[in-house]
């Protein structure tokens, strides 16, 4: 989770559900909806590579095929999903099974568009972005775009970031990835382009003097 600053609403006897934990629980969650893989190795992928597991004390982890949540309507009252609305094939089931069972409370958040271009990872199926203006959550299957055509250097690519190469996301993760809360119910539809899943060009801003000296002092140093 790169926002965990925009989690702001969670009242202190709310009961909430973490869909997809990965490897990294969030503190506040109460419960937990783990896809039940069917081998370590799909398992591993699914959480980036990751080989320990997670972490989840006494809390209760429940397992699930997909499809449907196995909890009644209203059953939670805040729900987290971090960076799983990427990997499931059916995103307005997976978005309407999220608002069913937490009374329409809860944040997402997800890589952009930018981000798979540079990495694209195979199990990433959909480009994600939400449009703030209409309430809407938009998708777009990878399998309908020319990303596939970058593979090589996407492979190139994901080889930097097992080396740490990380700098770049981190440092611009508001260019490369999108989180928001939310209070009500949200529409989501299929985009019509790879333009209604970009990302606003004016988050990209100018460094500031400090990361340009930084920048300068770590390229002499050879760093």
């Amino acid at each position: 989770m790169f926002f965990p600053e925009k989690i702001k609403s969670i009242k202190p006897n709310d009961l909430v559900l973490e869909v997809g934990p990965g490897s990294t629980p969030y503190q506040r969650s109460n419960e937990f909806l783990e896809l039940d893989f069917d081998s370590d190795s799909k398992k591993i992928s699914q959480r980036g590579g990751v080989l320990k597991d997670p972490s989840f004390g006494s809390r209760k982890v429940h397992h699930y095929s997909g499809g449907l949540f196995p909890f009644d309507d209203d059953t939670f009252d805040y729900v987290i999903c971090s960076h799983v609305i990427e990997h499931v094939s059916d995103p307005q089931l997976f978005i309407a099974e999220l608002l069913r069972v937490s009374g329409g409370r809860g944040y997402i958040e997800y890589p952009l568009a930018t981000y798979e271009y540079l990495y694209n990872f195979d199990v990433h199926l959909q480009l994600v972005k939400y449009d703030f203006t209409n309430n809407t959550l938009k998708y777009l299957p990878k399998v309908e775009t020319s990303l596939s055509e970058l593979s090589p250097i996407s492979d190139f690519l994901r080889k930097s970031l097992e080396l740490g190469w990380s700098d770049l996301c981190v440092a611009n993760k508001i260019v490369f990835f999108e989180g928001f809360e939310f209070y009500k119910e949200f529409l989501v539809e299929k985009a019509k382009n790879l333009d209604d899943v970009l990302p606003e060009s004016f988050l990209i801003k100018r460094k500031s003097f400090l990361r340009r000296g930084i920048s300068y002092l770590l390229d002499r140093a050879n760093l």
